[in-house]
């Protein structure tokens, strides 16, 4: 979507901070022993409790509130039995909805004792995500995104997840643009516009180039040697840069 109006601004704003406290809050309960689908309770009481309806649950019939992937998995995990360990690298993804509007954002959480591989995966990922970000204000090109996380994984010695990309928000929690590619693509000649709303999460890993779907129709995943780390924002797009709507 296009912001147009004060009021929308509020309303993406209002949704944005309550995905960005339910990522806190679950993250605050990330302990060796708790179950994903323990955690999920817990975002799933927080969103009802400010009104909001998880998105993935409400646009795709998603068995869960929130997505939560552990260490090889790479998005879209689905909280069961599953209990926590010590040196898991956990993703938390929140997308949720209020009176018509959409934010969606992740965090990795990494729980100790951590592998240097995970640490310098979650660090090249929130690096990432920031630079990307930094390219980010009206008439600047869309590629450029792509062209910062690359840039940025290249220097680290990182691999990207190349079918993974950011996306527009606001109206529905997948629109135009659909898919904002993680590199650096040429071709791709689009323009950011002022109050244009858009995702950016980068996927790092330490050797995975793509994921793969697992059994469960959901999880996505790598070859288990493999660990991903992913942050995510929305934004309106501005003059002079960006309206951080998931800041938490």
């Amino acid at each position: 979507m296009t912001v147009e109006t004060p009021e929308q601004l509020l309303s993406l704003r209002k949704i944005g901070r309550i995905v960005a406290q339910t990522i806190q809050l679950m993250g605050r309960h990330i302990q060796p022993g708790v179950t994903t689908l323990e955690l999920d309770a817990i975002g799933r009481q927080y969103l009802e409790s400010q009104g909001a309806r998880s998105a993935p649950e409400l646009i795709y019939q998603f068995p869960g509130a929130t997505c939560i992937s552990v260490n090889h998995e790479v998005a879209h995990g689905v909280p069961g039995n599953r209990r926590i360990q010590p040196g898991d690298l956990v993703n938390i993804d929140v997308s949720a909805e209020l009176d018509g509007y959409f934010a969606d954002s992740g965090h990795s959480f990494l729980v100790g004792p951590v592998s240097d591989v995970k640490r310098a995966v979650t660090r090249t990922a929130q690096k990432a995500l920031n630079r990307a970000i930094a390219t980010v204000r009206a008439g600047s090109p869309l590629n450029a995104i792509g062209r910062a996380i690359e840039t940025t994984a290249q220097k680290a010695g990182c691999s990207i997840i190349l079918n993974l990309g950011s996306h527009g928000v606001g109206t529905a929690l997948h629109e135009e643009p659909f898919f904002i590619p993680p590199y650096f693509d040429a071709a791709d000649t689009r323009v950011l516009e002022e109050g244009m709303v858009i995702t950016i999460e980068p996927f790092i890993s330490n050797g995975a180039w793509d994921a793969a779907q697992a059994e469960d129709g959901w999880t996505l995943y790598t070859a288990p040697h493999f660990v991903t780390a992913q942050y995510e924002h929305s934004m309106v797009v501005t003059r002079t840069g960006v309206t951080l709507l998931t800041a938490a």
